[in-house]
């Protein structure tokens, strides 16, 4: 960890009023304790480790006596334990006077994303006298925050990936009648050949398939032809940069029908809302937060009578994991009270899911600054695609 991350981490502890920050993990239980010590993922792990960051001071660490170098690439002293009386005894012994200690913990799971600890491990903790708060907010910090870097590589993942949207529709319109397996090779390729890389194929979906928002093509599923309705969502990033994420839908035909082109509009509206809100808000310098995203686009929905249909949040945390660790515009699944911060990116995607027919979602990804909230991945959809056209 460089001297200017622990910098960093010590001053958002201040500004957060707390005393220090424990990470711990067992055979790679907390990712994000790796991610943001910036510690080898690679290195042997098979024994439990604790690295303690306080606010003010030099950080200390804990490791087993049969991995005593775990943590040799972090600042500060290294206690090594043997037994399990001697943990216990080095772990209180690093928290003596720790009033308030932020984990990777969050209350009723409220953020899954950050539960990384387990509840034995908190039970121990609190034994110490100790009140233990959430690292939900200090996580966003060195998680979601982009660097200038990271910002350019999004750009450049997001030309790639809507540029092999319209090749997409465009390979399906010479193929057909194509699966939507073939499709969603077809776009694999078009990833390769453009240097970017995916944690998951992506997914081509069409009628009935299309309301299964996670819907995952098989050689053996289903055949795009004249008629049908076609979703695609696709996602990708450069190697060593961060996620571009677009979800675009459209018809095999000249004359779309009426049906698909209200639940569309509905959809389309409900994207538009929460832009719009998010951009208000940035303009008037205004803090805002997951919830009041998703309720912004849910409104519109639920007032149109499709609110059971629309299933999902409405947007998530897009990192070098395409679904990152800061806040997302959650209000259904989660009510994520974490705000969102200048530096960080999400998507924006509603959908209505009428099952046995069809689905649609619209997905943007948006990033904030202090001063404007940006739409990548553009144009934006506004009609549904005449993919025989």
């Amino acid at each position: 960890m460089q001297r200017q991350r622990l910098q960093d981490i010590q001053e958002a502890l201040n500004r957060e009023g707390v005393d220090g920050w424990l990470f711990c993990d067992f055979r790679g239980s907390d990712p994000l304790a790796s991610r943001i010590l910036g510690l080898d993922p690679g290195q042997i792990s098979t024994r439990r480790w604790y690295y303690y960051i306080p606010a003010h001071g030099a950080p200390a660490g804990i490791v087993s006596s049969v991995e005593p170098r775990r943590l040799d690439a972090l600042p500060g002293e290294k206690r090594v334990f043997l037994s399990w009386q001697q943990l216990h005894a080095a772990l209180a012994d690093t928290l003596l006077g720790v009033s308030t200690l932020a984990m990777q913990y969050s209350p009723g799971n409220a953020i899954p994303y950050v539960s990384r600890v387990d509840a034995g491990t908190i039970e121990l903790v609190r034994q110490l006298g100790i009140e233990v708060v959430s690292s939900a907010d200090l996580v966003q910090r060195f998680e979601a925050v982009w660097s200038a870097e990271q910002w350019q590589s999004h750009l450049r993942a997001a030309t790639g990936v809507r540029e092999t949207v319209d090749e997409t529709f465009a390979y399906i319109r010479q193929h057909v009648p194509v699966s939507e397996y073939d499709a969603q090779q077809f776009i694999l390729r078009q990833f390769a050949a453009r240097g970017l890389v995916t944690n998951h194929p992506p997914i081509v979906a069409i009628n009935a398939h299309s309301a299964d928002p996670h819907f995952e093509p098989t050689p053996d599923s289903g055949i795009i032809r004249p008629g049908d309705f076609v979703l695609i969502d696709l996602w990708a990033k450069e190697p060593e940069g961060v996620y571009a994420d677009y979800t675009w839908t459209g018809f095999m035909g000249g004359t779309v029908p009426e049906r698909y082109q209200e639940i569309f509009a509905l959809v389309r509206s409900a994207r538009d809302a929460a832009i719009a809100f998010i951009q208000e808000r940035v303009r008037r310098e205004q803090s805002f937060f997951g919830y009041e995203v998703d309720a912004a686009a849910r409104k519109v929905i639920v007032d149109a009578g499709y609110g059971e249909h629309f299933v999902h949040r409405t947007g998530h945390s897009i990192g070098e994991e395409v679904h990152g660790n800061g806040a997302n515009m959650d209000g259904l699944e989660t009510r994520d009270e974490r705000r969102v911060l200048p530096g960080s990116c999400f998507s924006i995607e509603p959908g209505i899911y009428l099952a046995g027919e069809f689905g649609v979602r619209s997905e943007v990804n948006v990033y904030v600054t202090e001063r404007e909230a940006i739409v990548t991945g553009t144009p934006m959809q506004t009609e549904l695609v005449r993919i025989l056209e």
